[in-house]
């Protein structure tokens, strides 16, 4: 079951993809991000937990693009500004 770090560990290694291509901005979605750390799609998945460090990764200038209307779905998307 991934776990808090594992999104993290991810989110990282996407900006860092990012950012050695040259790119300005990130857009990441939490389904995504979800199926690359794995346990998603499952019954016990990790959804809350990954949009959780989504958010919490954010700096000021990045931006919400999409959000479920619980805010905790696999169609969040945030697009993160490069560099970070």
């Amino acid at each position: 079951m991934p776990t808090e770090a594992d999104f993290r560990d991810q989110l990282a290694r996407e900006f860092e993809s990012a950012t050695v291509a040259g790119r300005h901005y990130v857009d990441i979605r939490s389904g995504y991000l979800h199926e690359k750390v794995g346990g998603y799609p499952a019954q016990n998945h990790r959804m809350p937990v990954c949009c959780s460090v989504m958010h919490a990764a954010m700096y000021s200038g990045d931006k919400i693009l999409q959000s479920p209307p619980s805010g905790q779905g696999a169609t969040l998307v945030i697009r993160y500004k490069i560099p970070r």
